[in-house]
């Protein structure tokens, strides 16, 4: 069976800290381990969940900071513990990427792997299943990096853009002409109206060899750091290795650090319900609304001349809510927000007020 191509792996990366849920995500608990959507899952279960259907379950590594090692172990209990990789310090993408690159590697030279957030949103299971597959297969017979780009729905400031050329090289898979980091609001419109841009959903796929050559090219320092430690990875000296390793690794993301640079990068324009999930208004758009548009997470909220509200507030405590229209009311045992909707993506700046003024207690 295709599904369970035994070359086909994912790396699930779940080490961010999501500032932007704050403060319902917490540095002891972000948001890839909560049930953001009160759908009885964690977005790490339910990330799992997916691929699970298409991946063999011993190729599903997760890379997560070496703190929540434990956390990964109690939501995922059927993921082999030596599938937990732990990184010693957050470098952002472009080392985690090289780690399980070498070690993916390192068993298995064949490898074609999919390095994903744990954090996303994507309603329709098969229609991503689909777009997975098919890339997978891409990249097993071309040397190619690719990405999944998302068919955009509005002029979203928020995203990245991918834009791609006229022409398909393969079935649904396009070339790449140019990566655009978040535009302001005339350009995403600009965008839009063109029809050649896709969002970023920072899902990419490439085979092993491929992405190891492009580190040579493209992070040579990076590369030459993993290298070194290649001969205790898979082995008892690997966390040993590993943190020797990664203080030295130049901070960056695999997009600046290669994508963007890279002259075989390929997009899979695709549509399967996806959402970042990156802030309290993207949940918004994804929960159950009243009658006058709020979100209400909390048994005991009356609301009262209030709209458009997200409100997630302890289900043992009555909250009246009055006279809002299109805020963020975020409660728990030690913290509450109250922040205008339109002002949701300042609220990683107002964590960095609260730590420089508070400490990390509420953090």
């Amino acid at each position: 069976m295709t599904q369970l191509n035994s070359h086909f792996y994912v790396a699930i990366m779940a080490g961010g800290i999501g500032s932007r849920f704050w403060p319902h995500s917490r540095t002891d608990n972000p948001k890839q381990f909560l049930d953001i959507l009160n759908t009885g899952k964690t977005l790490l279960q339910w990330t799992y969940e997916r691929f699970a259907q298409f991946i063999p379950k011993e190729n599903i590594f997760v890379v997560t900071h070496h703190q929540y090692s434990n956390k990964v172990s109690d939501q995922l209990p059927e993921l082999p513990v030596a599938n937990i990789v732990n990184e010693p310090s957050r470098k952002n993408t472009a080392p985690c990427v090289a780690y399980i690159s070498h070690k993916i590697h390192k068993q298995d030279p064949l490898a074609n792997i999919i390095c994903a957030p744990a954090d996303h949103l994507i309603m329709d299971g098969p229609a991503f299943t689909n777009a997975c597959l098919n890339a997978l297969l891409f990249v097993q017979k071309n040397s190619a990096l690719l990405t999944l780009g998302i068919k955009p729905t509005r002029p979203d400031t928020g995203y990245g853009y991918i834009q791609f050329e006229p022409q398909h090289v393969a079935d649904n898979v396009y070339q790449v002409k140019t990566f655009t980091e978040k535009p302001n609001l005339e350009l995403a419109k600009t965008f839009i109206q063109s029809g050649d841009f896709l969002w970023n959903a920072g899902i990419f796929v490439w085979n092993v060899k491929t992405i190891l050559a492009a580190f040579k090219q493209y992070l040579p320092e990076i590369d030459e750091l993993f290298e070194q430690a290649t001969p205790a990875l898979n082995t008892p000296q690997e966390k040993e290795a590993i943190e020797k390793v990664y203080p030295q690794c130049t901070n960056i993301s695999i997009d600046y650090g290669i994508m963007e640079k890279a002259s075989n990068v390929y997009v899979i324009p695709s549509n399967f319900g996806w959402s970042d999930l990156g802030t309290w208004a993207s949940a918004y758009e994804n929960l159950e609304k009243d009658y006058l548009g709020n979100a209400v997470q909390g048994k005991n909220v009356v609301v009262i001349d209030a709209t458009k509200c997200m409100v997630r507030v302890p289900n043992e405590k009555l909250v009246l809510l009055q006279g809002l229209d299109e805020f963020i009311v975020i409660d728990t045992n030690d913290v509450l927000l109250i922040c205008k909707k339109e002002n949701e993506q300042q609220i990683k700046e107002y964590v960095g007020e609260i730590k420089r003024n508070k400490g990390e207690k509420f953090l």
